[in-house]
This record gives structure tokens, sequence and C-alpha cells, in this order.
């Protein structure tokens, strides 16, 4: 199956502004990599779509080069920054590809939803929503869905010093996304610990002072090719 990037590229840095979204042409795409036997398809936000970094910087980019040798393709997306799982619902059911399935699914969601002070309870219910369709797009095949946690950008620059306010309420939406993954059968794959390192090492913070850089995102990797690799053999 050749690869389609369903990615967004925009100026803006805050995670409640929205990026424009664009088809990549396959003829954007790696030839080797397009050839390779495992498609992966990434849901999320702007952590999915690597806002302020370059495309191959993004975590499903680096993802993909990091198990290209075991054949995981370049990633569809389907993100936007400031996305709330509402958001991604709605972009899913309009995306096109709602009819396609794919060997692995990476599901990123929830910070625009604390960011904006939406309702935990809504929050659970569609993203229970998202995880049976997360697991649909894997043909069923639950061990082949990874959740991955929310960030902790309370210790960033933008964050302006409330971590002790931002920090547990990220808290608190990872333990309904951990809790109904645990329920769901899904993998999942804790990287809020390694965004904390943010604190004291501003390497890992992006230009724009809020999101991840590229060695912050290859620590992520670092964390899901353990998962995704066992996967693929």
């Amino acid at each position: 199956m050749k690869t389609i990037a369903l990615i967004t590229i925009a100026l803006s840095t805050l995670l409640a502004c929205s990026k424009g979204s664009t088809l990549v042409p396959d003829d954007h795409i790696d030839s080797t990599m397009s050839a390779a036997p495992f498609s992966y398809l990434a849901l999320g936000d702007s952590y999915t779509i690597g806002e302020s970094v370059d495309q191959k910087d993004s975590f499903p980019y680096q993802l993909s080069a990091a198990l290209h040798g075991a054949g995981l393709q370049n990633p569809t997306i389907i993100a936007r920054t400031g996305w709330t799982a509402d958001n991604l619902i709605s972009a899913i059911s309009t995306s096109g590809i709602t009819d396609k399935k794919y060997n692995i699914v990476t599901l990123l969601i929830g910070v625009n939803d604390q960011y904006q002070g939406l309702s935990q309870t809504n929050y659970r219910t569609k993203f229970v929503q998202l995880l049976n369709t997360a697991i649909n797009f894997a043909n069923g095949n639950k061990t082949h869905v990874i959740v991955i946690s929310i960030p902790d950008y309370g210790v960033t620059p933008f964050a302006n010093g409330n971590d002790a306010v931002i920090g547990p309420q990220i808290d608190q939406f990872n333990a309904i996304n951990k809790q109904e993954s645990d329920k769901a059968g899904v993998q999942y794959v804790n990287i809020t610990p390694i965004s904390k390192q943010a604190a004291t090492d501003p390497t890992l913070v992006a230009g724009d002072g809020l999101h991840p850089s590229a060695k912050m995102y290859s620590l992520w990797v670092g964390e899901i090719s353990k998962v995704v690799g066992k996967l693929l053999k």
C-alpha cells in the first residue's frame, strides 16, 4: 500500500491554534520506504505532526526511520495543532481513509482537552470512541494499537511556571487514557516522565518554547520503538 500523509503546516505555536491540512502526494515519499510491508497510521494533534520541528523530526517519521529495516512504512498522519479528541473524531470521519486498514496505529490525544478546560468526562467518552476507531483501523488487532501518554508541557517556558497546576491535570487525563487503554487491551507507552526532563534540559524544547524538540521526540521513539519493533517481528 502506498503511503499518504495527511499532515499540517503553519506558523502558530499555541496549543489552541490550528494548522491547515495538506495531502502529500506519493512522489514526495521515499520509494524504498513506500515499498515496506508494514503500514502505519498516526492519529493525534501537534505532538503527532511535530509542531515547530521538521517533518522528518516528528515522532512518527523518526519511528518509521528507526524501524525502516524492520519494514515500517512512512506514516499516514491525521493530526492538527489545537485538536481536541472531538476535533480528531470529526477529522477522521472526513479523512477519506475510514475504509483502510493499517498494521500499526498510534494515538496521542488529550492535551488540548486539558488546555481548553474541557471536561474529563467528555474526554473519557471521546477517547474510548477514538480507541475503537483505532482498533478498527488496525483491522481489529488490538495489540497493534499503541496509545502514547500526554506529555507534561507544564515544565516548558510556555507554561510560565504553572507546572504545579498543569502537571496534576495532565496526570488526570493520562490516568483516563491509561485506564481505557488497559480495558481495551491495546499497547500503552508512557512518555510523560521523559517530557518532564525538559524542566532541566532546554534542548528538549523546540524554539517555540512549548513543543518537543527533535531530541525529545527521539527519546520518545526510543520507548515506542521497543513496542512496535516486537510487533513487526
